[in-house]
């Protein structure tokens, strides 16, 4: 038999590439060892964003006020605390030992409903630090310390208490779906997920859905890659020693591997074109995930095959998998009613999914387990108002148009209370930006007139304002504020001595304002907090927002104005997820499309699987639409992208069996040979990506990630649908699929060869006799078969070198 042919030689190359890789597996296991332990270390190295609004596009307004914000101003660390089954006599004494204690800035209380209801006390603690600073988290840990013998609840951002809750959950969901996979796939994949995670830090920075998920989702994903090589291992076994089994079993992997992965990084890839930036985030990790997973099924498990081969032939067992032929015969005789009925599903599906009730934002949520900061939020929302807050920022300059604002917004029912230095009280009705001559400055601090008249002559002189020196002195006013922090700093100075009284008087106002000013007023802008008594979520608070931000443009049309908060970011969120929704969902299918062209060279066989995927899809966002449970909406363009281009692989599985052996039997018997050959492969990937799914959803406190759990219950759908529905399309559209074929088949070729011939594939001809049917074997003698599909090679002298070595 002659070897120059294309398909001769790539299946050479492979062999050659597979012995290499199998005869160097001490190297490997070496390398991996120790990229390994660099993986335990280099894991902390990570750095993880837990904030979503730090995902929003760059040209939102909320992320550009956010970048504003960190620049121009501080934001002190803040929590809120309730104490629950307190006399109010006992919640005022709480609140003064809170005020006493170190870090403390400020606590906000009072005997209003606000703050105290039905035996509870609500406090908001504001500390001294950045909310950046773990001292905040210290001072937090001492109040709950303090108080321990009472029921205390705490509601804060501060610190990494949410990606620790998460961290935990991911251990153990990952110990449950390891449960369900033999001990060579559990080695191959813990060392893909170390390594994965040991080189996360490359990326510089990755979100918390990311961190929390990428492990249990590599697993769910690239199960398949294994059990491909696992099974293909199994059938050389049967005739070849442990080594050339691996060999042989590696070089046919690799090529099958490699095209089953493509339809799941195509629908990953998809998210690369989300503008909420976590979509980027999840695909690189994924798909980085993915290629670990492909390399350490390539290079570490062949190796590890060798090494429990002898553990693996006596711990055989038969398989568990039956035989299904009833889904074939179904399949049969149902193929004229399954589809008509499928589509009118699917449009339905369609229908009622577009009415799928999205979230964004993560508070209202619910969540089958919860976090204690979860728990606080709920009893806390049970007793009290939600806070609804959100900064309005301006350009610097004039606080008597900040108070203008400030003043307007308050008139509306939407607004319940709004701070900003223009209407921030100082002392005695004075506010901070209130502007103060020396006579009515001198009877608000009980300081001389005349000693007022020298410190206003000296301010005008440190801001150079020469003509207010050599005229009337008296009439000249300055915002109380600016002159309280010049005084402060003459003290310091040492231009300026007070009595006791005075200078503790002047340093407990310059601890208000200095704080004050460090919060409200930056170099180039101003940040004003507007109250509303609106809903977080909800189109009355977004177009509210836009009333805001209309009013402060009237006084800044020429400059930029933000209005950021929790709201603006759902605001935000929901702006940005039409546009990714339309997008994920149709690269992801022109992805999926293109692959599946190049795979099946034909038009129809791609249209009919990915109408079958895009069908389990709508029907599995259709449940929420129906029990009106609001999804997360990052969670839908995720499943949707994962299940897109993972799901499609069982539709792949049963269309290229179907369209191997379609031409050469009865077609009620091909679709049987067809269902009988693909349901182990779907039955065991579609139920760990099931597994997966479900634990994610149901073990997790955080709704964004939750929400991805919904994976599961689309595989699952996904996995019917190929059972029962695909079936009958392919028999159906048969015709369909052989009119859009583009190319002429040319796998069918005659081949004579002798000796010792290795046969595999679907093949009719004589060896020693006729023979008709899918074959492995090695044969010895003479072979005269049509190959159809697969190869027929006369093994030569590095095959007969390859069994001597043994």
């Amino acid at each position: 038999m002659k070897e120059h042919s294309g398909t001769e030689k790539g299946n050479r190359f492979m062999l050659k590439l597979a012995r290499g890789i199998v005869d160097k597996r001490k190297l490997i296991f070496l390398f991996t060892l120790l990229l390994l332990i660099f993986s335990v270390f280099s894991s902390d190295w990570v750095k993880v964003e837990n904030a979503l609004e730090a995902y929003l596009p760059e040209d939102s307004e909320t992320r550009q006020g956010l970048d504003v914000m960190q620049e121009q101003f501080t934001t002190f660390g803040t929590a809120r605390l309730m104490f629950a089954n307190v006399t109010l006599e006992e919640a005022q004494a709480i609140c003064r030992g809170m005020e006493e204690t170190d870090g403390i800035q400020s606590v906000e209380f009072d005997e209003t409903r606000e703050h105290y209801n039905n035996a509870c006390a609500l406090y908001t603690v504001t500390f001294d630090y950045d909310e950046d600073d773990d001292r905040c988290l210290e001072v937090l840990d001492g109040l709950t310390e303090t108080w321990a013998d009472y029921d205390v609840y705490v509601s804060s951002e501060l610190g990494d208490t949410k990606a620790e809750a998460l961290d935990a959950e991911v251990r153990s969901i990952m110990g449950i779906v390891a449960v369900v996979v033999v001990p060579v796939l559990i080695l191959t994949f813990l060392a893909a997920m170390l390594i994965n995670k040991g080189t996360d830090f490359l990326l510089g920075e990755i979100s918390f859905v990311s961190n929390s998920v990428t492990g249990i989702l590599q697993l769910a994903l690239s199960l398949d890659y294994a059990v491909i090589l696992c099974n293909r291992f199994k059938v050389e076994h049967e005739v070849l020693p442990a080594r050339e089994a691996v060999i042989v079993a590696l070089s046919k992997a690799i090529p099958e591997i490699s095209a089953s992965s493509l339809t799941t990084i195509g629908g990953l890839f998809a998210m690369m074109f989300m503008q909420f930036e976590i979509g980027p985030d999840m695909a690189i990790s994924l798909i980085k995930s993915i290629l670990m997973s492909l390399l350490s099924v390539f290079l570490l498990m062949p190796g590890l095959l060798v090494l429990f081969a002898p553990m693996m032939d006596k711990s055989r067992h038969r398989s568990f998998v039956p035989q299904i032929p009833f889904v074939g015969k179904f399949a049969y005789a149902t193929r004229f009613v399954v589809p008509v009925v499928f589509l009118g599903v699917t449009i339905a599906a369609a229908v009622v999914s577009a009415n799928c009730p999205y979230a964004y934002g993560e508070d209202n949520i619910p969540t089958p387990k919860q976090n204690e900061t979860q728990v606080a939020k709920q009893m806390i929302r049970e007793n009290f108002t939600d806070e609804n807050m959100v900064a309005l920022v301006v350009p610097s300059g004039s606080y008597e148009t900040e108070g203008e604002i400030l003043r307007r917004l308050e008139t509306y029912e939407e607004v319940d209370y709004t701070v900003g230095l223009s209407n921030v009280e100082a002392m005695d009705g004075y506010m901070l930006a209130d502007e103060l001559g020396p006579r009515q400055f001198s009877e608000l601090t009980d300081i001389d007139y005349e000693l007022a008249k020298l410190l206003y002559t000296a301010y005008a002189a440190d801001q150079e304002d020469y003509g207010r020196i050599v005229g009337d002195i008296s009439n000249y006013t300055v915002p109380l504020m600016d002159l309280f922090l010049f005084v402060y700093d003459c003290t310091q100075d040492g231009y300026v001595t007070l009595d006791a009284k005075q200078q503790a008087d002047l340093d407990e106002a310059y601890d208000q304002i200095h704080n004050a000013k460090l919060q409200l007023s930056g170099e180039d802008y101003s940040r004003m907090l507007v109250y509303l008594t609106l809903p977080l979520g909800s189109e009355t608070t977004y177009e509210f927002l836009d009333t805001i931000r209309e009013i402060a443009k009237e006084y800044y049309p020429q400059g930029n104005v933000y209005v950021v908060g929790n709201a603006t970011t759902e605001y935000d969120f929901q702006k940005s997820f039409s546009r990714d929704n339309t997008v994920v969902s149709i690269v992801s299918i022109l992805i999926v499309l293109v692959v599946l062209l190049f795979t099946f060279k034909s038009i129809g066989i791609p249209f009919l699987l990915i109408l079958v995927i895009q069908g389990s899809i709508w029907m599995n966002f259709s449940i929420p639409a129906i029990t009106g449970r609001e999804i997360f909406f990052m969670s839908y363009l995720i499943v949707s992208s994962i299940q897109m281009g993972a799901n499609i692989d069982y539709a792949i599985v049963i269309g290229s069996r179907f369209m191997e052996v379609k031409d050469e039997m009865p077609k009620r018997e091909a679709i049987i040979n067809t269902m009988n050959f693909a349901f182990p492969t779907i039955v065991t990937s579609g139920t760990i990506m099931a597994t997966a799914g479900i634990l994610i959803g149901r073990m997790t406190s955080s709704p964004s990630i939750a929400g991805v759990g919904s994976i599961g219950r689309g595989t699952v759908i996904s996995m019917i649908l190929v059972m029962f529905v695909l079936p009958q399309i392919l028999l159906l559209g048969e015709k369909l699929i052989d009119k859009t074929s583009f190319s002429i088949r040319t796998g069918v070729r005659r081949q004579n060869a002798s000796g010792r011939v290795r046969v595999d594939g679907v093949v009719h001809g004589e060896i020693s006799g006729r023979i008709y049917g899918v074959v492995h074997a090695i044969v010895e003698g003479d072979v005269d078969v049509r190959v159809i599909s697969g190869s027929a090679l006369e093994e030569g002298g590095e095959d007969r070198e390859m069994r001597q070595e043994e």
